[in-house]
């Protein structure tokens, strides 16, 4: 998370007592590996808790996936941003950190309790519940993280389309990165193209994903904990791992300047570096050798996600 952000959270936790933060995340985690989700908080010590322990991983993959964005269309700076299921407005923020030209945020969120903590932390952000069936304004951006998750598949399909309508620059989804997280990305991927869309991130080509099978196509984004989110999440290890898959769909078609996306972690021998790339003509095992001091120096820099 930025600094700011720290900042502001920390001051959104005076008077609070970090017993009582701890057991509420400790509860919320317990929900939500029995397969709980976000919209049965209702409590607003509960949602301050799911802040703080949930809004620095999802903080850190948005701004991951919006800095990916700026790579691939670097002219793209939306002046406008819509977040559906917008929560306490993570990504908002992070969309703001990523684009300065963002002048107005608009954030969907249902939950009164998510609202309530939006407002603290965007105050110049307009908030709305977004009631079931409700129009959604347009903009530029429009965004929705760890949201069709929570949806019925068929309604998840639904959702995308939807926000599609409303898109006037790029559509952005963001799941966790797992089987199923990566499942209902590659099924609204393909539904986007089909609709006109042209992919910006991660893949560097329209055509048809080639994973198959148990195979998923997931990234990982390493995050140092404050203070505060150890103490909630009772760890002590100073920093986690969000591992998210997501996709950026543009309006307009995308040059892309790269051939292929690195889409697991990097594999180095003595021989050389394997580099598991995604590219126009598929999946690519691409081996530097060591002896080519040159490319393998560049290439070892190279990072999971990178584009080569």
């Amino acid at each position: 998370m930025t600094p700011a952000l720290n900042a502001a959270i920390a001051l959104l936790l005076e008077g609070v007592s970090r017993k009582d933060l701890e057991k509420r995340a400790a509860k919320l985690s317990v929900s939500y590996r029995d397969g709980g989700t976000s919209a049965a908080i209702a409590d607003p010590a509960d949602a301050l808790a799911y802040l703080v322990t949930r809004a620095p991983a999802t903080f850190a993959a948005a701004a991951a996936v919006f800095g990916r964005i700026g790579e691939a269309v670097p002219d793209f700076a939306p002046m406008s941003h819509l977040d559906v299921g917008a929560g306490p407005g993570t990504a908002a923020l992070a969309a703001r950190a990523a684009w300065p030209s963002v002048a107005g945020s608009v954030l969907v969120e249902p939950n009164p309790v998510f609202r309530d903590l939006a407002a603290r932390l965007l105050p110049e952000a307009r908030l709305i519940a977004g009631k079931a069936g409700a129009p959604k304004p347009r903009a530029a951006l429009v965004s929705a993280s760890y949201v069709l998750a929570e949806l019925a598949e068929a309604e998840a399909a639904r959702v995308t389309l939807e926000l599609w309508q409303v898109a006037d620059g790029m559509l952005v989804l963001i799941e966790p990165g797992t089987p199923a997280g990566f499942a209902r990305i590659r099924a609204a991927r393909a539904a986007l193209i089909a609709a006109g869309g042209h992919v910006a991130a991660p893949c560097t080509h329209d055509r048809a994903c080639p994973l198959t099978g148990a195979d998923w196509c997931h990234f990982s984004q390493r995050l140092a904990r404050s203070r505060d989110h150890r103490i909630a999440k009772g760890a002590s290890v100073p920093y986690e791992d969000e591992r998210y898959a997501y996709v950026a769909v543009s309006r307009a078609p995308v040059a892309h300047s790269a051939v292929a996306r690195i889409i697991k972690p990097a594999i180095e021998t003595k021989p050389g570096i394997t580099l598991p790339l995604c590219e126009v003509a598929g999946l690519r095992n691409a081996f530097i050798a060591r002896r080519d001091k040159e490319t393998f120096r560049a290439m070892r820099k190279k990072d999971w996600g990178d584009l080569v």
